[in-house]
């Protein structure tokens, strides 16, 4: 080989090997921007995430949106503002009786089986009549959703008719029915329209069903809520008459047996 083929060749390798070297380092540096690429997508993707992740956080629940809502669709036989005045009973029934309940609460559910009956009766006699006043307190202490959901259910029976509110809220309270105050049953639509079975008036009512489902009255219910935390109000049950707190014989509590309510609602009606 001669010395001009050989330092020809070894030229023309060089050359091969430059090339190589500027092939190699596109590449190199072309990785690089697609990893710089995806890391700042990634960045952006998390930060992305974590800006949905504040906002989903700080959006209001379903019932604190109620709690500011409007536009309230109140239930038929209900007066006032927002619909959140509900009296039952005769009309010539010169006295009424304020019943104050949540609808989770346990010893409102002990009242109503023991004395729920002889308010009915009452009532249809014509003695007064009685306005109700719901309460959502319960669901403060474990951030439950039982005693507004039930109120709207019952707003959505009180559409029907007043005599179908008193039969639910019975059912409701029932020994049946009532869960503990640690089950949470009312929170559940399923639930609520399975007491309702129970009910002639909304026993495979689709009208009542799809009130219930949809939540129609929840908005209501809310308002209803803020009506009795602004009654002053601490417990329930709660009975008053004439502004006075009606009271059991140890002169604390609402009377517990229909016995010791009949002669404090008696007291009540003669003052």
């Amino acid at each position: 080989m001669s010395a001009r083929n050989s330092q020809a060749n070894k030229a023309a390798a060089r050359e091969r090997l430059r090339q190589e070297r500027e092939r190699q380092a596109k590449k190199d540096r072309m990785r690089r921007q697609i990893t710089v690429g995806v890391s700042a997508l990634a960045v952006l993707g998390l930060a992305g995430g974590i800006g949905y992740a504040v906002v989903q956080a700080n959006k209001p629940s379903h019932w604190e949106a109620m709690k500011d809502e409007k536009n309230v669709t109140a239930p038929k036989n209900t007066t006032g503002d927002d619909g959140t005045t509900i009296v039952i009973g005769k009309p010539a029934a010169k006295k009424t009786l304020e019943l104050y309940e949540d609808s989770r609460c346990p010893i409102c559910a002990v009242f109503e089986q023991q004395v729920g009956e002889t308010i009915e009766k009452d009532v249809d006699a014509g003695k007064y009549k009685i306005r109700y006043i719901g309460a959502t307190f319960i669901d403060n202490s474990d951030q439950g959703e039982g005693s507004k959901n039930a109120l709207s259910a019952l707003g959505a029976a009180l559409n029907v008719g007043p005599e179908a509110f008193l039969d639910y809220k019975a059912a409701l309270y029932s020994a049946k029915f009532h869960p503990e105050e640690s089950q949470d049953k009312f929170a559940k639509d399923s639930y609520l329209l399975e007491v309702a079975e129970s009910v002639p008036a909304l026993k495979n009512n689709a009208a009542f069903k799809k009130d219930v489902e949809k939540g129609t009255f929840d908005a209501w219910a809310m308002k209803m809520s803020a009506s009795f935390d602004d009654s002053g109000v601490k417990g329930t049950p709660t009975l008053k008459m004439d502004g006075k707190t009606i009271t059991g014989a140890d002169g604390q509590g609402a009377p517990m047996t229909a016995a010791e309510f009949t002669t404090a609602v008696g007291k009540a009606l003669k003052g």
